[in-house]
């Protein structure tokens, strides 16, 4: 079953969507033609807006210039860890050598403790922590950041960690797919006491250039499949080392072994809403994370703290070289 199908939806209303879907529909019919990618937002109270304060960034429209503190961003690339992003920043900077290697880079939302940003030329480093509430307050304001900085043509691409099914510790996961605890690819999300779904598709030429990317690097394992998203760490992935679990170890064997059959790589918990927003504002998305262990095998972290650490370097290692290459074919070309 398709996610707009039998299912009890709100119109998603507006002639502004379905003119965006077929203006979408139209750019794919046509790959020849050129295009400049705006960042939409579907809401027409925004423009009622004297000022549109983002509360969880400390930003707004009235209190700063977001097109000239934006507007050249091109690729964003967010993750959980306030620490993981700030030290992605420091690594891309490196990388596209933008920036002395000593440079310090401000927290741009330092007047909150929700979210961590920092920027280096055209690249957008944000914090979400951890699970769909979280990310989808960031995303909404990202989004909405993005857009009044008249932003054209953004990448936007997770990195995190998961865990994987039937997979090495290590293993680098582009989620072709994001499903969820039913091993459907639908994002659910109750608005005035109705079910809204949503689509789940990211860009799969965006996930093949990632895998592309990775095979130059030939430094680590990565893999194209589906990535269950879930609401909950310990029973809501069939983890048997939470406080509550009313279900045995069979049982857990059969559900991740179902999920193994519906193509599920690894879990984590925040493509979904991820997926589902990134496909409404028209930013090209992807999912990138590293597994952390093998759920059929256990459920507890054993790794040491330094492989870890390495594992955890691996999504940004294969972003960090996809900017570059985008940035030099990019310069090639201009």
């Amino acid at each position: 079953m398709k996610p707009d199908e039998g299912q009890t939806n709100i119109p998603e209303t507006s002639s502004v969507i379905t003119r965006y879907l077929r203006n979408m529909d139209q750019r794919e019919e046509k790959p020849n033609q050129q295009h400049s990618s705006p960042v939409y937002v579907h809401n027409p109270h925004l423009n009622a807006l004297k000022d549109d304060i983002l509360y969880h960034f400390s930003l707004g429209t009235g209190s700063h210039n977001l097109p000239a503190m934006f507007g050249d961003v091109k690729f964003v690339c967010v993750g959980g860890s306030p620490w993981r992003m700030k030290s992605f920043i420091e690594f891309i900077a490196a990388e596209l050598a933008i920036e002395e290697a000593k440079s310090e880079y401000p927290n741009i939302c330092a007047g909150t403790d929700r979210y961590a940003m920092y920027k280096v030329g055209p690249v957008l480093s944000v914090s979400h922590g951890m699970g769909i509430p979280s990310i989808a307050i960031m995303l909404h304001e990202l989004i909405k950041l993005l857009h009044h900085a008249h932003c054209t043509d953004v990448t936007i691409i997770r990195i995190g960690t998961s865990g994987g099914i039937g997979l090495e510790p290590g293993t680098v996961v582009v989620t072709k797919q994001s499903v969820d605890a039913t091993f459907l690819p639908k994002f659910e999300q109750v608005i005035l006491g109705k079910t809204v779904v949503r689509s789940t598709d990211l860009d799969q030429s965006l996930a093949q250039e990632l895998l592309q990317c990775s095979k130059e690097l030939n430094q680590f394992e990565t893999v194209i499949g589906n990535t269950m998203c879930t609401l909950d760490f310990y029973e809501g992935q069939a983890r048997l080392d939470g406080a509550f679990c009313s279900y045995t170890e069979a049982d857990k064997q059969e559900y991740l072994n179902k999920a193994k059959e519906a193509g599920v790589c690894n879990i984590e918990m925040e493509s979904s809403v991820f997926a589902a927003m990134c496909k409404l504002s028209g930013l090209q998305a992807a999912v990138v994370c590293v597994t952390l262990l093998d759920r059929l095998k256990g459920d507890q972290l054993s790794s040491s703290h330094e492989l870890l650490q390495n594992y955890q370097l691996r999504p940004q290692m294969l972003v960090g070289s996809y900017i570059k290459k985008q940035m030099k074919a990019k310069a090639e070309h201009s």
